[in-house]
């Protein structure tokens, strides 16, 4: 084989430091756009960006060059200068770690309208019990 082919979709989600509702609804959507060029800055191809005040979800296609750790380390990192530096936010800091899922191509569309309408689906439920979902989900697909 000539050259390498992936196709490695991941549905991410992180919180703030003690998921404090602390992404200003104002400014949110900047920061989501950032993210976004962020993601692209370190040569993943952003198909989705939301969330809510104490969370943010992506759906990103990495390479295979990529390490998640490093690319997650490095986004967290330019953000929490970003949002400190363009909204006065100087001890904001994303909490430690995040959760990872893998996404089939068949399910990314349906990943991104889930992304998409997060304000919606968190009126409901909280970041703590969706991400307590996801978990369940990813160690047993038939639940």
């Amino acid at each position: 084989m000539p050259s390498t082919y992936t196709s490695l979709h991941y549905h991410i989600i992180f919180s703030t430091k003690n998921r404090e509702d602390c992404l200003a609804a104002e400014w949110r959507a900047s920061l989501h756009e950032y993210l976004g060029g962020c993601a692209r800055g370190l040569g993943a191809q952003p198909e989705g960006v939301g969330g809510v005040g104490d969370h943010v979800h992506l759906l990103l296609s990495l390479r295979a060059t990529h390490c998640l750790s490093d690319f997650m380390r490095e986004l967290k990192k330019a953000s929490s200068v970003w949002i400190g530096e363009s909204f006065k936010s100087p001890r904001f800091h994303w909490q430690e770690g995040y959760a990872a899922f893998s996404v089939s191509p068949s399910a990314l569309e349906k990943v991104r309208r889930y992304i998409a309408n997060q304000e919606s689906h968190h009126r409901t439920v909280s970041c703590r019990e969706e991400l307590i979902s996801f978990l369940r989900k990813s160690v047993s697909p038939s639940r």
